[in-house]
């Protein structure tokens, strides 16, 4: 009597639990899957763009190769005093394709960045409130110029860290230095220094869903720029004076930037 009573009382509570559990689950797994397949598509039109901003750099890689290759110090290439001019040196049969390809896979990346942007605020925006998105706009805009702005204060200061590494080993080497080698560094750079002004935007979404706030910016302020600072020595390769001074004060601005854009744009949104 006993048993069948249990066994009665536990059938219907393990079965309504089970259909529950996969209710959950199934409401789940279709939310998953319909975001994985957005981000899918978003990514398949970033790539998309970044191939055709890529094919466009390779048609005029000649140009891009010479404006690349003007911080670059004739003494950094031991073939300049016999005839060779100031062609740098490939050392594989393949090499000279690959480093065109390498450059024009970086300023396709920079040409498709507002189709990047734009991506990446499309696939945002769903979640987001109808006041929220007509900020698309400058934000597209913004990024652009911010991004922008770093890869040309990158180049202008390109020239101090490769004079450095250059003349540093000239007393004990002679310099041959590769194309390879080069553009890789110079895309590097000049890449890390867009990215590090895309800080302002990353903070100020961040304010948006909650993460950090203008007050608590302002409250670790002077710690953030002593750490800015001391970041900025080791970012840039060379130990020449120029480098990390140029890059502490523009990252100083940045985060400075960054509270007056959530001051903005988040305290207008919490008003609204």
């Amino acid at each position: 009597m006993s048993s069948t009573r249990l066994d009665q009382q536990e059938e219907p509570l393990l079965a309504e639990d089970d259909f529950d559990i996969d209710d959950e689950n199934d409401a789940s797994a279709m939310s998953l899957v319909d975001h994985l397949e957005e981000l899918r598509w978003r990514l398949f039109k970033s790539i998309i763009a970044i191939l055709v901003g890529g094919v466009i750099a390779f048609i005029f890689r000649e140009q891009l190769m010479y404006y690349l290759q003007a911080p670059l110090p004739k003494e950094a290439n031991a073939l300049y005093n016999h005839g060779q001019g100031g062609k740098l040196v490939v050392t594989g049969l393949a090499e000279g394709f690959t480093v065109f390809l390498k450059v024009s896979f970086v300023a396709g990346t920079i040409l498709a960045l507002p189709v990047i942007l734009y991506q990446t605020w499309a696939f945002i925006a769903p979640g987001l409130y109808e006041h929220e998105k007509k900020y698309a706009v400058p934000f597209i805009f913004i990024g652009i110029v911010l991004f922008l702005l770093g890869i040309s204060l990158g180049y202008i200061v390109l020239r101090y860290p490769i004079e450095w590494l250059v003349t540093f080993g000239a007393g004990s080497f002679t310099e041959l230095v590769t194309a390879d080698s080069y553009f890789g560094f110079v895309s590097f750079f000049m890449l890390a220094f867009g990215l590090v002004f895309e800080l302002p935007l990353v903070l100020t979404f961040l304010a948006k869903v909650g993460v950090v706030s203008g007050e608590m910016l302002k409250q670790k302020r002077a710690a953030a720029h002593v750490g800015m600072w001391i970041a900025a020595t080791f970012l840039t390769p060379g130990a020449d004076i120029y480098s990390p001074i140029i890059l502490g004060v523009a990252m100083s601005c940045l985060y400075e930037l960054t509270i007056l854009f959530i001051h903005f744009f988040v305290k207008e949104e919490q008003e609204a």
